[in-house]
Order: structure tokens, then sequence, then C-alpha cells
């Protein structure tokens, strides 16, 4: 029976509320940021072992960026970082001593330009960003929001029972899935706790907290060895970097074959019980329908030293300290553009523009990263970034404080409180394991990036303006390079 005119407009509009029309749609947004991981600890980037076959569906589904890298190497920094679209230079926020991070930055901070686009924003997890005298930027950002932090990882319930705290924000986010229609575009943001270490806990399988569900996963692995486990690696550290919390903390988790083995596979757990969780969320958001118009990405705050160099934690200026994992899966890219490994250089500057421009909602020119939306759709932006500034500042006693830059072949990192100045060319060293800052071959290069991130920082530090606009590659304007090596 034919159907009238206005049964068929009824029809269409019924399709469309229930997400058949996903393309004329603003998308779903899913940030997953984990803590503490490093760019190689996901079975989709060749990792032997650890096990992550959610987020490996979610890289063969999208792309994922190989040398995605933070821009400071400590959780409250790289989270500001994220909230604001700044460097930690601009927005001031690196805690130990630190500025707050000021409300003209709250009001141009990404999820709050969400919700003022209209989406439904939540957020749950680890969160320790502290805002201006007087404002509250969780209340500002998101309209539903629960902080949920490790110390316990296992968190006593009304009933006695215990529940991991990622677990808890597991629960939540399935809620808020469920609670959405598709009438109105929402973005979550999932913060977990894993892989933190539990700092106050020690004991060998202890400091590492996973939740129940992967109890007596990895029993029977033994545990790869760190890359740089040779002793020439430690050696080789500037002196005053093996006193800092770095080698400190090798001693808590690392230091003999039984702590390690049991540590590791401890840390296995955590990031399989990470990847469960996010199934979870995957799971929620197919059955509301949302599948195929929710994008997710998923990154982490930092790298970290899994025992390579003698050492633990992040803080420092080696790769395994700032290379971090990107994932951006878009169900609406087209299927000859998925699955792809990008090389490009990605600073997790880029997420907040990337957000907003996947939302259609303007990107702020004080941004100083870049939308990575051009990557994502096939193009080659001819201006793409060549290096970025990186940088670390919270300063309690045995943390050192540095600032440099990293180009496609270099790495150069002035730990000024030290007066040490640190060279390494990583196309004929990729291991970082030789410092060429005094050696006259590379005097010019030295003096090149020397005077880069000099630059970097003069363009970063905030003046009475809120910051400069920016350029894609977030950079000041390069100077000539006539003389340099190769840079």
């Amino acid at each position: 029976m034919r159907k009238s005119l206005p049964a068929l407009l009824t029809l269409c509009l019924s399709c469309q509320v229930a997400g058949l029309f996903a393309a004329d749609r603003k998308p779903n947004i899913v940030f997953v940021l984990v803590d503490d991981q490093r760019n190689t600890s996901l079975g989709c980037a060749g990792h032997p072992q650890i096990k992550t076959p959610v987020i490996d569906r979610l890289a063969a589904r999208g792309v994922r960026f190989e040398n995605a890298f933070t821009q400071t190497p400590i959780c409250m920094a790289s989270r500001a970082i994220l909230f604001t679209g700044l460097t930690t230079t601009t927005n001031g926020y690196h805690a130990n001593p630190s500025t707050p991070v000021r409300k003209e930055d709250l009001d141009t901070s990404f999820p709050t330009l969400l919700r003022q686009s209209g989406y439904q924003t939540a957020f749950y997890g680890k969160q320790h960003v502290r805002w201006a005298d007087g404002v509250n930027g969780m209340t500002t950002m998101f309209d539903d929001h629960e902080v949920l932090h490790r110390n316990p990882y296992l968190k006593k319930m009304p009933d006695g029972s215990t529940r991991h705290v990622d677990e808890i924000i597991g629960d939540k986010s399935v809620a808020f899935v469920g609670a959405q229609s598709a009438a109105k575009p929402f973005f979550l943001y999932m913060s977990f706790n894993i892989s933190h270490a539990e700092d106050n806990d020690r004991r060998p399988g202890h400091h590492y907290q996973w939740p129940a569900a992967e109890d007596g996963l990895f029993e029977d692995v033994e545990p790869i060895r760190p890359n740089l486990a040779d002793p020439k690696y430690y050696d080789a550290t500037p002196d005053f970097l093996k006193t800092t919390i770095n080698r400190t903390r090798y001693f808590w988790g690392y230091d003999t074959p039984e702590k390690y083995r049991a540590n590791l596979r401890a840390l296995y757990r955590m990031l399989a019980g990470m990847d469960r969780i996010v199934g979870r969320v995957m799971t929620a958001l197919k059955e509301k329908g949302f599948a195929e118009n929710t994008v997710v990405i998923y990154s982490a705050d930092n790298g970290y030293y899994m025992g390579d160099r003698g050492f633990q934690g992040k803080w420092s200026h080696y790769d395994q300290s700032i290379h971090v994992p990107l994932i951006v899966s878009d169900p609406r890219m087209k299927s000859e553009l998925r699955g792809r490994v990008l090389k490009e250089t990605s600073v997790n500057l880029d997420i907040p523009a990337t957000i907003l421009d996947l939302a259609t909602v303007p990107v702020p020119a004080k941004y100083q990263g870049a939308s990575l939306r051009p990557l994502l759709n096939g193009d080659r932006p001819k201006n793409w970034r060549t290096d970025f500034y990186v940088e670390h500042h919270s300063n309690p006693a045995n943390i050192a404080t540095w600032f440099g830059v990293r180009d496609n072949r270099y790495t150069y990192a002035n730990y000024y409180q030290n007066g040490t100045e640190l060279l390494y060319d990583r196309e004929r060293d990729p291991t970082e394991l030789t410092n060429l800052a005094a050696d006259p071959a590379y005097a010019a290069t030295l003096g090149q990036l020397r005077q880069r991130s000099l630059d970097y920082k003069k363009h970063y530090t905030r003046t009475d303006r809120t910051t400069s606009d920016t350029s894609p590659s977030a950079a000041p304007p390069r100077k000539s390079r006539k003389g340099a090596d190769k840079l």
C-alpha cells in the first residue's frame, strides 16, 4: 500500500532521530585518556604480550598516529594542556609550584565550547587540574562529572565489598551513554587512573592494582625485559638524572627479577582491564544505536619508563617519557582510509582542536595545536609541523626541570637548573644513547636547536595579550638554517 506524503515525512524524521542519517548530525565523541602509558604498550602498536583487543579494533577502524607526543610529560600539566589547548608555558599550570588555570582559559576550554554549542558533556575519573580562585572548572565544562582518584585503587562499596576505581568510571560512563538520546550530541571524557603505580604500596604485584576481573591473567607469561635494559643506558645518563625520582622509583618496582616479573604482569592486567572497560562503553554505544555516529579518541597523558635506562616514571626528555599512543576511530571514515598508521608528528595540543573540529565547533585562534582532521581525511598538509616545543617545570627536589625541542631528527633538552644541555641524533642513534652537545661536529645543530627552543619559549610566554594566533605548526617563524647540520 502506497504511503501518504505525511506518513513518509514522519518515517524520514523517525529514521533521522534513530541515527540512520548520522552523517547529517554532529557526531558524539568519546575521549579515553589513560595514565602513564607509552606508545608501544598496545597490541596494535606491536607489543608481543600486552592484550588490548578493543583498542586494537578502534585502530583498525580508524587511524593510529605512530609519532604522537605529550608536550609536558607529567599528568597534571598534560591534563591542563588537554583542557586548554595551550602549552604549559602559556597556561602556567605545571604544579609544585604552579599558577592555577585562568578563567579566560577555562572559558575557551574545549568541553566548555562543546557544552555551549549544544553537546551534553560528562567527565568521570582522574582530575587534579587546579582552577583560578572562585572558579569551578568541572561545573563549567561538564553537565555531569565525578572525580574518581586512586589512593586507593580499590574502593569500599556500601555492602562492604571493594570495587576498582576504574570499574566505577566504567559504570558511570555506561550509565551516561544509556541516558542519552539521538536528539542531542554528547561528549564523554573517560579519564583513567590505570596504569599509574600505587605509590603507597610497593609490594611486588601490588604496586600496580588491576581490576578483579583480570585476576590470574598473564600468570604464565614471562615479561619481556626492557628494550633499554643494558646498563650502558643508565651509565650514559647525566649524573644529575641518576638521583631523580626516575631512579628512586626503579627500586620501588623493577630492581630485581622477581619485582619486575610481578609488577609487569600486574601492569599488563591493568591495561587489559582498561581495554575491557572501554569495551563495556563500546557495547553500550552499540546497544543505544550510537556506534555509527560516535568518534572515539584514545591517548595517554604521558609516556612511561618500564625499566628502560634503569628508570620508572616519566618527567624527563627521552622518548620513552614523551611518546604516547594516539588513535582516532571515526565510523564515518571511508573504508579505504581505515587502519592507517600515520607518521606525521602529533602532540597532545592537537587533541582539543581536533575534537572541536570534528564537532564542527570553531577552534579558538589562541589554541596552539592543530586539528588532525585533514590527516584523518587522507590529506597531507604541506605545512605540517616538523618540530615541537617540549618542557617540564614541576620542581620538587627530586625532579629536574627542562625545556627543549624535538624535530624529525634531533632531540634537544636544556636542563636549565643543572646547567646541562643534551643533544641526540636519533637518525644515527635512535635509542638516544650518546649526548652530542659537546661534539664540535654538531656545534651548528646545537646552536640552531638552542635558539629554536628559546624562540618557542618566547613565543609561548604569556604577555598582557591572551596568546598569539597560531599556525598549524603552532610555532614561531623559522630563521635561516644556513651552515647547520640537516635539521
